[in-house]
């Protein structure tokens, strides 16, 4: 990837687009997971009218905890851990390879098998032990990504498409990263699809689950190059319509366009589906970002994302997402940020993500510099 000199001002906001959609993401899949699985009355009984505003308890070891996030986040996590070292892999002049992503789900397959770090593998995520939890990972992804290991080996290998006919939202809910490349190292919206839906079909063998995964990445992508969301929204219409087997997903997201133009609410949330599917969850995220579209509406935006009877940690966190993109990390509701659980670790990864695409190289190269760079995110 071409690397230009950035102006400060611009890696700024860089900087807090990119803090904002990891931290965002984290929030709303965190907002939506004790109720996920809740029926709509269920939820507007023990939460209010207004919908999920704020965290739900969740009893952990005898003990009431706030905040929690999902295989959600986890898995975004280890998206953007595997692409700070599919840069750091560049040095070798092999290019961006996304294949290196499968690897990085390779090792999230650790946390969710082993009782904690072993110091088997190499890196900085995968030694945080809070990591080692299973948050309800879904079966496609656990079952794709142990196909490569053991005797399965034979089946399928790293960088090939699974052998399933999924289109759970496993993919979309974690392809929000492939947005986040700096426009001044990577502006291609058509990169951006491709790298997205190819990581996606590592677990997710439809072509409706990668498209709607490119989807997210082209909308993310267009918000921090600096589109308004409607301009931003149209940019991702035009280019899923050029690609094949685009039909589900661009009817899920123009539906979510139009929807909001009316009244919102969850009714009308729930109309456009359950969120378990790709395209399903990626318009009602959409939908949800644009009934409430200000900055000062992020928190109403969120309790919209996740009120509903279906998936609704994967909507909310593709939502927050999209949200902390668009308004940058001041924007994000405190009284949910500061407690979600991985704060310091979901911060500190999306700061080294900065690093990476926007100095990275005064931290790595072919020739030097050598710093402990590598050592914190070995190149493959």
């Amino acid at each position: 990837m071409t690397r230009k000199a950035p102006e400060r001002q611009a890696v700024e906001r860089y900087r807090s687009r990119v803090r904002g959609c990891l931290l965002g993401g984290a929030i709303g899949d965190a907002l939506g997971g004790p109720v996920e699985f809740w029926s709509l009355e269920r939820i507007r009984s023990e939460c209010g009218p207004d919908g999920v505003r704020e965290y739900r308890p969740e009893d952990v070891a005898c003990a009431r905890t706030y905040g929690r996030i999902t295989d959600d986040t986890q898995m975004t996590l280890f998206t953007v851990e595997g692409m700070i070292r599919a840069s750091v892999r560049t040095d070798r002049g092999l290019g961006f390879t996304v294949g290196v992503l499968h690897h990085a789900y390779d090792r999230w397959l650790d946390t969710q098998l082993q009782p904690g770090p072993d110091g088997e593998r190499d890196g900085w995520l995968i030694t945080q032990p809070w990591l080692y939890s299973r948050r309800a990972p879904g079966n496609t992804c656990l079952s794709a990504l142990a196909a490569p290991r053991g005797g399965e080996r034979k089946i399928k290998r790293f960088g090939e498409a699974a052998r399933n006919h999924s289109k759970g939202c496993g993919g979309v809910m974690r392809s929000a990263p492939f947005g986040l490349l700096p426009p001044w190292i990577r502006d291609s919206p058509s990169w951006q699809f491709d790298a997205a839906a190819e990581a996606a079909g590592y677990t997710h063998g439809h072509p409706t689950g990668r498209v709607a995964s490119g989807a997210l990445a082209v909308l993310v992508a267009s918000i921090v190059r600096g589109q308004a969301l409607p301009d931003a929204v149209e940019t991702t219409l035009r280019l899923l319509r050029e690609q094949d087997e685009h039909h589900e997903t661009l009817r899920a997201v123009e539906q979510a366009v139009e929807a909001a133009r009316g009244s919102s609410g969850a009714a009308v949330i729930e109309s456009l589906g359950g969120g378990w599917v790709a395209e399903e969850a990626l318009a009602m995220a959409v939908y949800a970002v644009l009934a409430h579209p200000g900055p000062e509406e992020v928190l109403d935006a969120l309790a919209l994302a996740v009120t509903h009877s279906g998936d609704s940690d994967s909507t909310g966190a593709i939502c927050g997402s999209i949200l902390g993109a668009l308004h940058g990390e001041t924007a994000l509701p405190p009284e949910l940020a500061f407690e979600v659980e991985g704060r310091d670790t979901i911060l500190t990864l999306a700061d080294d993500f900065i690093y990476e695409f926007t100095a990275g190289d005064r931290l790595h190269g072919d020739y030097g510099p050598y710093t402990r760079w590598k050592d914190r995110y070995p190149g493959w």
